[in-house]
């Protein structure tokens, strides 16, 4: 059986700027991303049905045979993932109006056409579904995806031993092979705490869960980590994190507080960057919503930063409450900036210019080489894309 994580336009834009570098499904919440939940379920391979553009990178692949599509933004608990492995060839699984799953033949199913499954059979799902619609909705539902992957990861496993250095509370810590930590406290009572492989928690932090550590991860001296935290793998953090999801291969290294948040891929904030998560006047967030290039209400009263790819903060960055970061931008100066900065801009709150491509590029090509990869070429055609996607809201006026 191969699994296919299949895209929808409408959902796809309201992620942005999150699913503009990747499928809906490649998003990370809880340990894992949407698309590593549902293929650890199976142990099956899985691969990406997503934007034209994405493709390169995000391949369809040689599918054949049986053939699960699932709905890219849908996370699935126990009873999801059993009504969608009871599906048989020619079954559709919906909640309302939406498809959730189709089974069927490679054959049957490719090229995609959504109009070809009208004359599949219907089974009716009648509980709640997990959807991410929204960037919030990562950081709102990643407590509760911690819980459900730490079940998945470590069900019938021992952890490796932790040093007896450290102080723990509670019973529910896994650590993977290779994974280290001194003279550190632990605090499972009021969720699990997940620490990936050759992941490392240096002394003095203190971590309270629901927390998961991403493989070859770092958690600095000092830091205080609050529930509801995922830092993905090969990034290093410290300072304050609270709710709060980190894709991976980022770094929030120094003091600062990031809380009701997303941080995207390749993200670097600089020494005592700040996000602020809730109003003065205590009212709802509103958010920058690219949909329909205006501001949404979130509904929430608690609501930080939201930071695509390849955003980088100089030092004493102040973000204020909800603040929406695109792809690429770059970000410095002594004041709060806008709560909208748009993909590919640079500059301070005094004012932004377009980041020119083959200046982005340098940076990204010596970030990467830090970490001993190949910014390639397939990377440049998708972040050019990306580029000129998101020039129309490079020429628009934003406020505070």
């Amino acid at each position: 059986m191969h699994i296919v994580l299949f895209d929808n336009a409408e959902w796809r834009m309201g992620l942005y700027p999150l699913s503009l570098t990747r499928p809906v499904a490649d998003l990370r919440v809880g340990i894992l991303t949407i698309a590593e939940k549902w293929a650890k379920r199976w142990n099956a391979p899985y691969s990406f049905l997503s934007e034209d553009y994405l493709a390169e990178k995000y391949p369809l692949g040689e599918v054949s045979g049986d053939v699960l599509l699932i709905r890219g933004n849908c996370c699935p608990d126990s009873r999801l993932f059993d009504a969608v492995d009871a599906l048989r060839g020619g079954q559709v699984l919906t909640s309302g109006s939406e498809m959730i799953a189709v089974r069927g033949d490679a054959g049957d199913l490719f090229p995609w056409n959504p109009t070809a499954i009208q004359r599949f059979s219907r089974v009716v799902y009648e509980h709640n579904v997990v959807e991410i619609n929204h960037p919030e909705d990562l950081f709102l539902n990643n407590g509760q995806q911690i819980g459900l992957d730490f079940d998945l990861l470590t069900k019938g496993r021992t952890s490796a031993p932790l040093s007896n250095s450290n102080r723990f509370l509670g019973e529910q810590i896994f650590a993977e092979e290779g994974a280290k930590a001194e003279f550190a406290t632990f605090n499972s009572t009021m969720g699990p705490i997940y620490l990936g492989r050759n992941s490392e928690v240096w002394e003095g932090s203190h971590i309270r869960g629901a927390f998961a550590l991403g493989e070859h991860s770092q958690v600095k001296m000092g830091a205080r980590i609050y529930s509801n935290v995922t830092v993905g793998p090969y990034s290093r953090v410290g300072g304050e994190l609270n709710t709060c999801v980190i894709w991976g291969r980022s770094a929030k290294g120094h003091d600062g507080y990031l809380g009701s948040a997303v941080m995207g891929e390749w993200c670097n904030w600089g020494a005592d960057t700040n996000n602020s998560n809730m109003k003065n006047n205590y009212k709802s967030v509103h958010l920058y919503d690219y949909q329909h290039s205006d501001y949404r209400d979130s509904g929430l009263q608690f609501c930080g930063a939201i930071m695509a790819d390849h955003v980088r903060c100089a030092i004493n960055t102040a973000l204020n409450t909800g603040t929406v970061v695109g792809v690429g931008a770059t970000l410095f100066g002594g004041e709060m900036p806008p709560t909208f900065i748009p993909d590919f801009s640079w500059g301070s709150p005094e004012g932004f210019s377009t980041y020119r491509l083959d200046k982005f590029f340098e940076t990204a090509s010596l970030v990467y080489q830090r970490r001993n990869l190949e910014f390639t070429e397939m990377e440049k055609r998708l972040l050019t894309t990306v580029f000129e996607l998101t020039r129309k809201y490079r020429n628009q006026t934003y406020i505070n």
